[in-house]
């Protein structure tokens, strides 16, 4: 009699979990298939009408621009020694442009990192050692550059017309310069598309970025751009005028960054747009027949680091996104913070799905074994499941034709699989960023989580 009693409690718990999912699921899925629509919709659009009667531009095509002034590269580091040299060597190899200077932040308690950046000899290399031992905030340590160029500005009499943003471990495209020199003068931000670089030793793990840096590089963003939502910096690979971050240093206390922010760059985007300032999210190739212009790195290659990384994105967006940027905007700019900040939403929803499953798979194997009657499931719970198996066959449908479009058809196959992996690290990233949330609530402090980072030993081709 006990025994049946638990089996029939572990039925309604499978039961209600399932529906929990499997509403959440829906509503979630509902939104990424109009995604989808517009994204398909647009680009038929512009295939069959626009490109029809224009020829595709490229970085090459771009009418050069007839304002002087610097590009400002900020690369903020807290202990890159191992891949800072060899990060601003490559840089300064792959450059196609006349008038740029790499500003490298450090600390003054990380020697080890301002050993490196020094024995990279080049006139073009700036080391700016801020006053604080570090960590601080990695957009401290941008304001620390910032105040470091105004300096430089004021000295030289030599204007600065952007700024980069790159991470020490960034790979850089030669055209990257000329893009976003051309641009800037008609755009407060230039974002040019990421894409993670495959680590072999890490095929399941880091490989499951470039599943979702794919997809959401050659389509959110762009459905972001064509319905006049704000655009969100990606940290790296991006461009802002110079004018703008100086506006909004003017109303931030003469800082351009926020330095309680954990996602600044992101941030920064959202306020341009809520200013009326113009962003534009690029993917134009360096000559016509090559891949697009874009930015490209190593992600964290271990469940622990890649954990810390998207608790990190979800505490700035999800959670602390919500407290300081709030609901503003038309209806277009509320859906795509409402998409910024479901992921921790996603990660309950997924939880329950898998102890929905779990049960299923126990009352499965009780049936098949005992003999036990097989656990009732309601039409309309049924209709649900169904509706949400047919989502997910689409979902997994569209990331193998992005993940086969940068990757070829294998990583194609492997990002399948790598749903798996990309949902067991959300959920562990989901517990860490409200625990994380909660404890800044408490302490009032913001620290710098950052991750160990590797550069490539050989370059990938443009």
């Amino acid at each position: 009699m006990g025994e049946d009693l638990l089996f029939a409690g572990l039925g309604l718990v499978m039961r209600e979990a399932a529906l929990f999912a499997g509403t959440g699921f829906l509503l979630l899925g509902t939104s990424d298939l109009l995604v989808d629509f517009i994204w398909i919709a647009r680009t038929l659009r512009r295939r069959f009408t626009i490109y029809r009667r224009f020829e595709r531009a490229s970085a090459a095509t771009l009418k050069p621009t007839d304002r002087p002034g610097r590009l400002a590269l900020f690369v903020p580091a807290w202990k890159e020694s191992g891949v800072i040299g060899e990060m601003l060597r490559s840089a300064l190899a792959t450059f196609r442009h006349d008038d740029y200077r790499i500003y490298v932040g450090a600390y003054p308690n990380d020697p080890a990192t301002i050993d490196a950046v020094r024995r990279v000899t080049d006139a073009r290399v700036r080391l700016v050692i801020g006053p604080k031992p570090g960590p601080t905030t990695k957009a401290d340590c941008l304001n620390r550059i910032w105040e470091a160029m105004l300096g430089d500005e004021a000295t030289e009499a030599k204007p600065v017309k952007a700024i980069v943003l790159h991470d020490a471990e960034d790979v850089v495209h030669s055209a990257e310069l000329i893009l976003f020199d051309s641009l800037i003068d008609r755009f407060a931000l230039v974002q040019l598309p990421v894409l993670p670089l495959i680590d072999p030793g890490s095929r399941w793990i880091a490989g499951h970025y470039a599943d979702e840096f794919a997809e959401s590089h050659a389509k959110e963003m762009v459905v972001r751009e064509a319905l006049g939502a704000g655009l969100p910096s990606a940290g790296v690979g991006c461009a802002f005028a110079r004018d703008a971050l100086a506006e909004i240093a003017a109303a931030g206390g003469g800082a351009p960054f926020d330095a309680d922010s954990l996602t600044e760059d992101y941030e920064l985007g959202l306020r341009l747009r809520a200013m009326g300032r113009r962003a534009a999210f690029v993917r134009l190739p360096g000559e016509r027949g090559r891949p697009v212009v874009m930015t490209r790195e190593y992600f964290p290659c271990t469940i622990k680091a890649a954990v810390s990384q998207k608790a990190r994105w979800m505490t700035g967006i999800a959670l602390s996104g919500w407290d300081r940027l709030g609901w503003t905007g038309g209806v277009a700019e509320r859906w795509m913070r409402l998409r910024d900040r479901q992921s921790v939403l996603a990660a309950l929803f997924l939880f329950a799905a898998y102890v929905a499953l779990l049960l299923w798979a126990v009352l499965s194997l009780r049936h098949i074994f005992f003999g036990a009657p097989p656990e009732p499931v309601a039409p309309a719970l049924a209709a649900l499941l169904a509706a949400n198996f047919v989502l997910l066959g689409w979902r997994v449908a569209m990331r193998f034709g992005f993940v086969t479009h940068f990757y070829g058809w294998r990583e194609g196959l492997r990002s399948i699989p790598r749903v798996v992996i990309g949902n067991i690290i959300a959920m562990l990233a989901a517990r860490r960023a409200v625990m994380r949330y909660l404890g800044t609530r408490r302490s009032g402090r913001v620290d710098w989580d950052k991750t160990v980072h590797f550069f490539p030993a050989a370059l990938p081709a443009e």
